[in-house]
């Protein structure tokens, strides 16, 4: 037997039950009545016959015209009426054999309606226990993810979610596939670049040997451009395969921090900026430091081409229980508010984009932080400037050891 039909049966079981229990009852009332009915009128007849035997042969003559009335006749009847009595003196006292198993029947029509009830409930709550637990091991990518198939009400829904986890699946592989070509494609194109960059550098040396041109500090600057092109895009291959090792330790904020500004100082002098950094006491995230003052650099760079001539970059980190926070703003004119969404999608670069950077910066700290349990987001202070908010939550042992698997080969 199926599970359908199982179901229906469940269903039509306490029908069946009460219909031939109401039948059962009315028949066995009306049997009831008619045996008391008797019992009283035989009983009334023999009081009279007892007292008066000579109206034997006319009270055995009404009872035969009292069975040839009608039914309209016998309930328009109130003959005793005039005679004082009235309707509930008559079977004042149901016998209990009369209600009891009247009772008792019911009682039990009610309690087998009560539990097909809540066996059907019981019966939809498990199965929607199963499908619920299947999405889950979906959403968590459990390994043998198959559903039971059974047939019942369920059917169909189990089905459609059977139908769209695979068309996910697919699509998700498909996804990483996708992903992982993007990948060795940005790869080779990084040491595609690496080649002619390197030449083109050892031809520049010579030639400022050999032959002194006005034109050789601005070839040398686009080719340090194009150098650090090839080397963000070489780090962005690797975070998208999930091959860029980090090497987890903990990592004091105030000396990467330091460390950040230290590797930009050149560039700060020239532009006599300062970067004030306080000290906030010993916060420390568990990270890689050398990333982590990659991504620093990147957004103290930022900030850095965004502020005025002679002005400072501002930089402050707390922790709590959940994360530590770092915050880190400069006092120029802030974001236009239409480039705030995409400041950190790869090679976005901003109507007011400053310097000759390439678009890259600001999504290599995002994914670098990403990686270390974090995230950044970008947002203006309501006295001027730009802020960049980073975060790093506490990792715990399940997030550690996934990152192990996903970022340490």
């Amino acid at each position: 037997m199926t599970e359908i039909r199982k179901q229906r049966l469940m269903v039509l079981l306490p029908v069946l039950v009460c219909v031939i229990s109401i039948i059962g009852v009315s028949v066995f009332w009306q049997y009831e009545y008619r045996q008391a009915a008797f019992e009283r009128v035989s009983k009334f007849c023999e009081i009279i016959i007892e007292g008066h035997p000579e109206a034997e042969g006319q009270v055995l003559s009404a009872l035969k015209k009292y069975h040839t009335l009608a039914d309209q006749e016998v309930k328009e009847s109130r003959f005793l009426e005039q005679y004082g009595y009235r309707n509930h003196e008559f079977f004042e006292d149901v016998p209990w054999n009369f209600l009891i198993p009247s009772v008792v029947l019911i009682l039990l029509v009610i309690c087998g309606v009560l539990f097909a009830i809540w066996y059907l409930n019981r019966r939809n709550r498990m199965r929607i226990a199963e499908l619920t637990r299947y999405l889950e091991q979906v959403n968590v990518g459990a390994a043998g993810t198959v559903i039971q198939m059974k047939e019942d009400e369920f059917s169909h829904l189990q089905d459609e979610m059977y139908k769209t986890v695979t068309s996910l699946y697919q699509t998700r592989e498909a996804a990483v596939q996708e992903k992982a070509n993007f990948a060795d494609n940005l790869a080779n194109i990084a040491h595609q670049l690496k080649t002619p960059i390197t030449a083109a550098f050892l031809s520049l040396q010579l030639m400022k040997k050999t032959t002194p041109n006005v034109y050789g500090e601005q070839i040398e600057r686009q080719l340090e451009r194009l150098n650090r092109l090839e080397e963000s895009l070489l780090t962005l291959s690797k975070i998208d395969a999930g091959t860029l090792h980090l090497e987890f330790s903990q990592v004091d904020i105030y000396t990467a921090l330091n460390l950040a500004a230290e590797n930009l100082n050149d560039l700060l002098m020239k532009e006599n900026i300062s970067v004030d950094i306080p000290d906030n006491g010993c916060i420390e995230i568990y990270g890689d430091m050398e990333w982590t003052m990659e991504a620093l650099m990147n957004l103290v760079k930022n900030c850095m081409e965004h502020s005025k001539h002679g002005g400072t970059i501002h930089c402050d980190y707390s922790s709590n229980p959940l994360y530590v926070e770092i915050l880190i703003w400069d006092d120029g004119e802030g974001f236009r508010a239409e480039d705030i969404p995409y400041l950190f999608e790869r090679f976005y670069r901003g109507k007011g984009a400053a310097g000759n950077g390439i678009g890259i910066g600001l999504s290599l700290a995002r994914s670098i932080f990403e990686l270390q349990n974090g995230n950044i987001t970008a947002r203006n202070l309501w006295s001027g400037g730009a802020c960049f908010e980073i975060r790093i939550y506490a990792h715990s042992s399940e997030t550690h050891d996934f990152g192990k698997i996903m970022y340490s080969h």
